[in-house]
């Protein structure tokens, strides 16, 4: 007999807690075997193909495309020992029975962080209903719930409160006052006194919440009447002319939970997810946690130019530029170790790194991420170029891993690529510097008691003023301008 076990959304490591499916791999009927990548989500710090642990028939997939789902929550459903031909039974898939118990040899090995091979805990039940129920009418007084023994499984007699809290039968479901059927909290509808809202993203419900839209008047577009994000959206836009047409009437009403939007009616909201939310809240940590300061020079970059030319010239892989100002700042933080740091705030310590893992700045499509060339110092500059070829192309690719994205000590931006001199960067929590690097122009410079026309750059420093003082810093932004206008300096390094 095939026994139907739930496949969650594992754990993906990094402190990440929700992630958003891009593409499904599988149908439902499909076989799949253990270990094989059923969906393709993208997280805040990369695309990721999620292998399912189990082999068997697929029963059911939760969530459409574009849907943003929640650690823990479920992905997909397989029947394990069913046939092909058992596919999945007719009507609406119910997954409301407790997955039975497996042995180790149906599952694989450790196929995420956080996620192993041993006995699942034991699941509550869950319901999920097919359509919205029609509201019943409350009484004007409830009569007070009798008490009634706890289930593990959220199906009994309780009660719900106005604020649609925990009921009292002790669970982490909801019912409605009387005899009924409440869900778990991973379940697939919430449990309104008024009724049942099919919404499996608490993303999606609390969009609505702060937006003051109430999921009841919506009818969802996804599977058996199933709310996605985008019906939320699209009803918010069409609420908005009205909004500022009834605002001019009357002050619109309080809402009753929720943060209230400062930002002006109408427009477009863009959501802050993925990596552009990665990316603000980075941003925003670094600028609260971090006392920055920053400090640049003009360097003539022409002797560094040449000796580039020199080396590609000679035969063998092309040098990137990226590669040598690269080899120039592992040379830098080497003398000035203060900088290839990070502090520890519950400790109240500043721990230097006997490495550096060197961060460098790329756009792409989806938007600005930060790979990391691991043990840096140890490599040439051939080295260097090819190993930020190779993350380059991912990025662009989106198929940069979690672990290509995190543990960086130091990170080295190149903005002169988008055609500007300067920048004041901010620092890449937890690390504590970035050298900022402008784009390479001629320029009239005084070289050997003469003007001339030079290659110029700007560089810039940004540091953590906790880790050092601004004599350390001068001095390590200085010795890299020294090697971008004298590259035998690095011979001593070397």
């Amino acid at each position: 007999m095939a026994q139907v076990l739930e496949f969650k959304l594992p754990d993906l490591g990094e402190g990440l807690t929700e992630a958003e499916i891009v593409r499904w791999l599988v149908q439902v009927g499909d076989v799949v075997a253990i270990d094989q990548p059923v969906v393709e989500v993208e997280t805040a710090k990369a695309m990721v193909e999620v292998p399912c642990p189990y082999g068997g028939v697929v029963t059911a997939r939760f969530g459409e495309e574009g849907t943003e789902l929640p650690v823990g929550a479920p992905l997909l459903t397989v029947a394990v020992g069913a046939s092909p031909s058992d596919g999945p039974q007719d009507g609406p898939a119910d997954h409301s029975g407790a997955a039975p118990v497996r042995s180790a040899a149906e599952g694989s090995g450790n196929v995420l962080v956080g996620y192993g091979t041993g006995e699942p805990p034991a699941r509550r039940r869950r319901v999920r209903p097919t359509a919205p129920l029609a509201p019943a009418p409350a009484p004007a007084r409830p009569a007070p719930p009798a008490a009634v023994p706890a289930r593990a499984d959220g199906v009994g007699n309780g009660s719900l409160g106005s604020n649609g809290r925990q009921g009292s039968n002790g669970t982490n479901g909801s019912a409605v006052h009387g005899t009924g059927t409440g869900t778990s909290a991973h379940g697939t509808g919430t449990l309104r006194a008024e009724g049942p809202v099919p919404v499996i993203s608490p993303l999606v419900r609390r969009l609505a919440r702060e937006n003051g839209l109430d999921l009841r008047e919506l009818t969802g577009s996804g599977p058996d009447g199933l709310i996605l994000r985008a019906d939320v959206e699209d009803a918010l836009r069409a609420a908005a002319p009205q909004d500022r047409t009834t605002r001019q009437a009357a002050p619109a009403p309080a809402r009753a939970s929720g943060p209230v939007s400062s930002a002006p009616a109408g427009g477009i909201r863009i959501p802050l997810k993925g990596v552009r939310g990665a990316v603000a809240d980075k941003l925003s940590r670094s600028r609260r946690e971090i006392p920055e300061a920053t400090c640049w020079v003009d360097a003539d970059a022409t002797e560094l130019m040449r000796a580039r030319s020199a080396m590609n010239a000679a035969g063998g892989p092309k040098i990137s530029l990226l590669a040598l100002l690269a080899r120039i700042c592992t040379a830098a933080l080497a003398r000035f170790p203060e900088l290839n740091s990070s502090v520890d705030t519950e400790a109240r310590e500043v721990v230097q790194f006997d490495h550096v893992h060197l961060g460098f700045a790329a756009q792409t499509e989806r938007g600005l991420v930060v790979p990391v060339v691991r043990d840096a110092h140890a490599r040439d500059a051939e080295g260097l170029t090819a190993e930020f070829a190779r993350l380059t192309e991912a990025g662009r690719a989106g198929t940069l891993t979690p672990a290509d994205l995190t543990g960086g000590t130091f990170t080295l931006n190149n903005y002169g690529v988008f055609g500007v001199d300067g920048s004041t960067p901010i620092i890449n929590h937890p690390e504590a510097a970035m050298l900022g690097v402008g784009r390479i122009v001629p320029k009239p410079w005084v070289h050997e008691g003469e003007l001339a026309v030079r290659q110029v750059v700007q560089l810039s420093l940004t540091f953590d003023h906790r880790v050092c003082d601004g004599g350390t810093a001068g001095g390590f932004l200085r010795h890299v301008a020294d090697c971008v206008e004298q590259p035998a300096v690095l011979l001593r390094t070397l």
